[in-house]
């Protein structure tokens, strides 16, 4: 069985040795606004992301006064507010407009991925602040 490790973990480790110097090639080549585009999108998915990660904690004073309300409308409206407002900074990060189906399809799974992280989050803090 450490035979099969080892020759798996030789190909995984050239597959990706290979995708490195393919992807380090295409940069090369590449013209200097597909590369400012390529960026500029990275930047823009990073600072949502960061946002999305941190809302929760930096705001963890609110999510105790909802604890102390002791309710579910009060709770699920908290997360609802967070995950709509985490949507509207990615649509206006992307100009508000989303053109075609590839688009959408990733601010329907951001959204989702958001609201599921909002959820989890904030019922972690409340329970750590009992």
């Amino acid at each position: 069985m450490g035979f099969l490790k080892t020759i798996a973990g030789k190909i995984v480790s050239g597959l990706v040795g290979l995708a490195v110097i393919a992807t380090g090639i295409s940069w090369w080549h590449m013209d200097a606004a597909t590369r400012q585009w390529l960026l500029n999108g990275t930047g823009h998915i990073v600072a949502w992301f960061g946002v999305v990660m941190l809302l929760p904690w930096v705001t963890f004073f609110i999510i105790n006064r909802v604890r102390i309300l002791n309710s579910n409308t009060a709770a699920g409206l908290l997360v609802v507010v967070y995950t709509a407002a985490e949507s509207l900074l990615l649509l206006w990060l992307n100009g508000w407009s989303l053109p075609g189906a590839t688009a959408w399809t990733f601010f329907a799974v951001g959204t989702l991925f958001a609201g599921v992280y909002n959820l989890f989050t904030c019922d972690w803090i409340a329970d750590r602040m009992e």
